[in-house]
């Protein structure tokens, strides 16, 4: 996509107009009540930057934040939240002191000279979300996904545009309110990317549209996997109320994460339903934990094995465990009628015979292409990104397969996105318990096939 910088000189809709235009009501006749004054008055002194809100500093939003700040349009940081000031600061200092190049001409980036973040703009705690959504154009949530059906809809309540990582919720009451929000976004035309890279990755976006055309038939088996050791633990410190413990802990915990069959494995179970242009029908599968058993990691399995079954009676075969010193797998293969996709960016005839193997070397980043798309549509003032739904109902198909391994039943796509059950603390304090406790040992419920109801 071609980068250009619009001035208050270019004729038609430029991005200051597009960004106030973008916080209207959709009738048009009067600002959204969220619209702050700070907001306003920075259009009318004729600041063309774009204004960026960071709301998640930990590793995740350190990145999204770095690649934000590395587009070539007109950006800025003005304001940073977090729960935890330890974390806030990590992350200012890293985008602040590291050293930044472009991924496609090796140049050094000013990341720093971007950074405009007044300290009375540096927000803690559970509703520092509140405050960083006035002062800013485009919103990047990267907290744990927990919250960001919150998150989202005060953001598009507010007129924002949004970056938001991947899952988009934890349970289907999450789901829902992120589909409902999507709509206003939709009609408010806020663009909104979810950071499942993959489909802005050129590798991944030749190969499924050669699958789309036809190339090997129709899909009949897709298998995909997030096998791998896993990842940190964060040993419980003297002092911690229950609440910070599991905020700072939050992988091992299903309302923060969703279980890593949705926190990692949702990248292998989108690509499949991208292929297949939908959505499974229903889920039967198993799991349990056999290596990862300690306090330290919560209620959490470790291993699942899930058959998906899609409207056309294709079947999705999807894996994903945690245990250190076993065979990694991180991919996605399709079997068709008339052919094979072994691998990303590899297609065989029924014979083996090669049709393509993708090898360019300067394929881009695609976390970095992401936001370079982004920033690009919106500094143009254009309506082209909408990643809600499919995001949403990507994180609902490994939500449904997290029901069907924590219960052992098959269950049905209807059955989990219409399920009441919700894992989200009715209080966040942290002087307040969430809904899951240790019990006297200091060891968590963990879900029990054939016993434990999902919906």
């Amino acid at each position: 996509m071609k980068n250009e910088k619009v001035t208050s000189h270019d004729k038609g809709i430029n991005r200051r107009n597009f960004v106030k235009a973008s916080s209207l009501t959709v009738g048009g006749v009067m600002l959204s009540n969220s619209l702050s004054a700070v907001s306003a008055k920075a259009h009318i002194d004729g600041d063309d930057a774009i204004k960026i809100g960071l709301i998640g500093c930990g590793g995740r939003g350190t990145g999204a934040i770095a690649q934000a700040l590395s587009t070539k349009e007109n950006v800025k940081l003005v304001a940073m939240a977090d729960a935890f000031r330890d974390r806030l600061d990590k992350c200012y200092q890293s985008i602040t002191e590291k050293e930044f190049t472009d991924w496609s001409s090796g140049e050094p980036i000013d990341v720093k000279g971007r950074v405009q973040v007044a300290e009375e703009n540096k927000f803690v705690g559970f509703d520092g979300y509140k405050k960083v959504i006035p002062l800013c154009d485009v919103v990047i949530l990267t907290t744990p996904p927990g919250f960001r059906p919150i998150h989202f809809e005060a953001a598009v309540k507010a007129g924002k545009h949004v970056f938001m990582e991947k899952p988009l919720a934890t349970d289907a009451p999450g789901i829902r309110k992120v589909l409902e929000t999507a709509k206003m976004a939709k009609e408010k035309k806020l663009n909104v990317v979810v950071g499942l890279q993959r489909h802005y990755q050129k590798k991944y976006r030749k190969w499924v549209n050669l699958i789309h055309e036809g190339i090997i038939g129709d899909i009949v088996t897709s298998h995909v996997y997030w096998n791998s050791a896993g990842v940190w633990v964060r040993p419980r410190e003297a002092g911690q109320t229950e609440m910070e413990y599991q905020m700072r802990n939050w992988y091992y915990f299903n309302w923060l994460c969703g279980d890593h069959i949705c926190e990692q494995h949702i990248h292998n179970i989108d690509v499949s339903n991208w292929v297949k242009k939908g959505y499974p029908v229903k889920a039967y599968g198993m799991g349990g934990r056999r290596m990862r058993t300690g306090k330290d990691h919560g209620e959490i399995f470790d291993h699942h094995f899930v058959e998906f079954e899609y409207a056309d009676g294709a079947k999705m075969y999807s894996q994903c465990r945690h245990w250190k010193g076993t065979a990694s797998s991180v991919t996605e293969s399709f079997q068709g009628t008339n052919g094979s996709a072994p691998k990303p960016g590899v297609i065989l005839t029924p014979s083996g015979y090669e049709i393509m193997k993708y090898n360019d070397k300067k394929d881009p980043n695609p976390y970095q292409v992401e936001h370079d798309e982004l920033f690009a549509a919106i500094a143009k003032g254009e309506y082209k990104f909408d990643d809600t739904v499919n995001g949403a109902k990507s994180t609902m198909t490994s939500i449904l397969g997290r029901m069907a391994t924590y219960s052992g039943q098959v269950v049905t796509w209807d059955e989990a996105i219409n399920s009441e059950v919700s894992l989200m603390p009715t209080t966040f304090a942290f002087d307040a318990n969430p809904l899951v406790m240790p019990d006297e040992h200091g060891n968590y419920p963990v879900a029990v096939p054939g016993k434990t109801k999902v919906v």
